[in-house]
Formats: structure tokens, C-alpha cells, sequence
């Protein structure tokens, strides 16, 4: 699938197998701006496996300006019990740096929140730094609203290794 959209010369993709490096590249250059590249064990191997295997858990679109690729979007679907109903989450929204303020990571965005109406979502959402204040306006600026009262949990690594141990 391409996609033109309203911004001349930029389109959007569904990402394919050949792009897991790219993919991984935008993945490693949005950890280093959230200061958490020394978390990445993603691997064009690992991407291909989990995007583009016969079970896919997630999906990639690529935005490209004038053929070249300038960011992209990885999300999955999730389900709230209280609508009974699917929604999107969306895991990575990154523009290269000299791409941004043109408009491209708005369009990706937007095309998810259409996907999402038109598959009857309930919502699309996602977490932001709490340091990352230019990315906070701009979500606030579409009509995106915080989350409060909420907090993430996270179980990985060793501890999640332990915990698994309880199901013995």
C-alpha cells in the first residue's frame, strides 16, 4: 500500500521485510534522543520475525518525502474490555530531525487515527517522556489528553524470568 497524502512529494508505506534495517536504524536514532540507546537488542533479525513472520505482532509504516524515507510509525492492536472493542497502539512515531516541522509526523499520525475510525477503534494511544516537552505540546495540540492516575508497569528481564518461575 502507498499512500499519497495531502503534503506534496510525501507518501506513506507499509513497511515490507527489506526495511527491517532501515527500521531499525530510525529505532536506534529515536532511542539515542530519548537518551535510552543502550537499551536496544532489537535486530533486523528480531524486526523481521515480529513484523513479518506468518504471525505478525505489529506492523511498521514508512513516510517517505520524495523517495526517500524520513520516519516512520510501529504500532499493534490492543483491546480495552470497557468498549469490548480494539484499538491501536502505537509504539514509535519518529521523524528525522532535519524532516521535522513539515508536517510528516502529524500524517502519520493522522493516518493511524483514520485507520482506527474506519476499523472502529475505540482509540489510538501511546507514551511520551515526561521530559519531552515539544512532543507533549504537539500531542495536546491535536486533542491528545494525559493519561492521569495511570502509571506503565513494566516485568522484563531477569525479574521476568523469576516471575515466570511461579507458574511451575
Amino acid at each position: 500500500m502507498k499512500i499519497q497524502t495531502k503534503i506534496e512529494g510525501f507518501i506513506i508505506r507499509d513497511a515490507d521485510k527489506k526495511d527491517c534495517g532501515l527500521i531499525l536504524s530510525f529505532i536506534k536514532e529515536l532511542a539515542d534522543y530519548e537518551k535510552l540507546l543502550h537499551e536496544v537488542e532489537a535486530t533486523e533479525e528480531t524486526l523481521a520475525h515480529s513484523l513479518f513472520s506468518a504471525e505478525p505482532c505489529a506492523k511498521a509504516i514508512i513516510g517517505e518525502f520524495e523517495g526517500q524515507p524520513v520516519g516512520y510509525a510501529l504500532f499493534f492492536t490492543n483491546f480495552s474490555t470497557f468498549t469490548g472493542r480494539p484499538g491501536i497502539y502505537l509504539e514509535d512515531l519518529y521523524v528525522s530531525p532535519n524532516m521535522r516541522g513539515k508536517g510528516f509526523g502529524k500524517n502519520l499520525l493522522a493516518y493511524l487515527a483514520k485507520l482506527a475510525h474506519e476499523k472502529n477503534y475505540t482509540r489510538v494511544e501511546w507514551s511520551v517522556l515526561d521530559w519531552n516537552e515539544p512532543s507533549i505540546q504537539f500531542y495536546r495540540s491535536i486533542g491528545a489528553i494525559p493519561m492521569d492516575g495511570w502509571t506503565v508497569q513494566r516485568l522484563h528481564g531477569q525479574a521476568l524470568k523469576n516471575f515466570a518461575k511461579e507458574f511451575e
